[in-house]
């Protein structure tokens, strides 16, 4: 009689517990949860010597990139299938924030308003990393084609109204120009518009400074002309205690092509001889020294290192880790 009675209430028990969690149950189960389709705040973090450097998304835009690498298309596409990918190519807008702790300092502003809704995400990502867009001390640009310049203002407004923007002289000079506005061809008019209407208001503000040849801008950051790509297009060296970061603007747009190929050039590229030996001059030093890399258009977060092998290179994604 004990165990009949044991058994009967451990019976019991059970269909207790089976029937709260729904096991036998006729009661419809639950709707499933909606989908979000979000994701988490695009930013990443890292320590470079006591340099704190937060790579920002300002999101991403699919590329032609078959028709605007000049190569035959099928070979970009045989060579994007190899790695998964697929033209056209869903491809990332990186700008790079440096704390010096004294300074804090962006490498390019993202695309702002110019490029759809897929894009101009860098200021809620700066926002979500912890600073605020009046905190910025100086703005450095790689190059002022709207990708880069136009999260730099909204609704003609400067943005980062407390900062001092920075861009080569030659840059300057190509892009500010009335006169070359005027004389572009129809399709490369919104170039020359989108530097304009993003950089002026800082101009006219006198917060728009430039500089005339490479060497230290600020103790920690060095400018290295890598012109090509544009008439003024530069890449920035940040360094601290010996460990050093290459951040290289649009010395290259995808990775998938050009790493195995860097002679392979872009449409956007003013002077593509130049263009594709800015690469391959500034790749092989950068894998020699083991430099890290911090590249405007490799998919987020845009940095790693590079090995060289015969005439080709291979992307090394730095290593997640967390801040202490």
């Amino acid at each position: 009689m004990k165990h009949t009675l044991l058994n009967f209430a451990r019976a019991a028990l059970f269909l207790s517990v089976a029937g709260a969690i729904g096991f036998g149950s006729t009661t419809p189960a639950l709707a499933a949860a909606p989908m979000v389709k979000t994701s988490a705040p695009a930013y990443h973090r890292l320590m470079l010597g006591t340099f704190e450097v937060t790579a920002l998304s300002d999101g991403t835009i699919k590329l032609p990139v078959d028709q605007i690498l000049m190569e035959p298309a099928a070979t970009t596409k045989a060579v994007l299938s190899k790695s998964f990918l697929q033209a056209p190519l869903e491809t990332s807008v990186n700008a790079y924030l440096i704390n010096t702790g004294s300074k804090l300092i962006l490498i390019d502003a993202g695309t702002g308003s110019l490029f759809g809704p897929s894009l101009g995400k860098l200021i809620a990502n700066l926002k979500a990393s912890g600073y605020e867009p009046a905190q910025i001390d100086d703005i450095y640009l790689t190059h002022l084609h709207p990708d880069h310049v136009g999260g730099l203002v909204l609704n003609n407004e400067m943005i980062f109204a407390n900062a001092n923007i920075h861009v080569d002289q030659a840059e300057a000079d190509y892009w500010l120009s009335q006169k070359n506005l005027e004389q572009a061809p129809a399709d490369a008019k919104g170039f020359f518009q989108g530097a304009m209407a993003s950089v002026n208001p800082y101009k006219a503000a006198n917060k728009l400074q430039t500089f005339a040849k490479d060497g230290e801008l600020l103790p920690g950051l060095t400018a290295y002309s890598t012109r090509g790509h544009t008439e003024g297009h530069t890449s920035y060296l940040v360094e601290s205690q010996g460990q050093k970061l290459l951040l290289t603007g649009d010395l290259i747009h995808v990775a998938a092509v050009q790493l195995g190929k860097p002679e392979v050039t872009v449409t956007f590229d003013s002077h593509a001889k130049e263009a594709a030996a800015a690469r391959q001059k500034i790749f092989a030093q950068a894998a020699k020294d083991g430099t890290l890399i911090g590249a405007s258009h490799i998919q987020f977060p845009g940095l790693g290192h590079l090995n060289k092998t015969g005439t080709s290179y291979q992307w090394i994604p730095v290593n997640y880790t967390q801040m202490p």
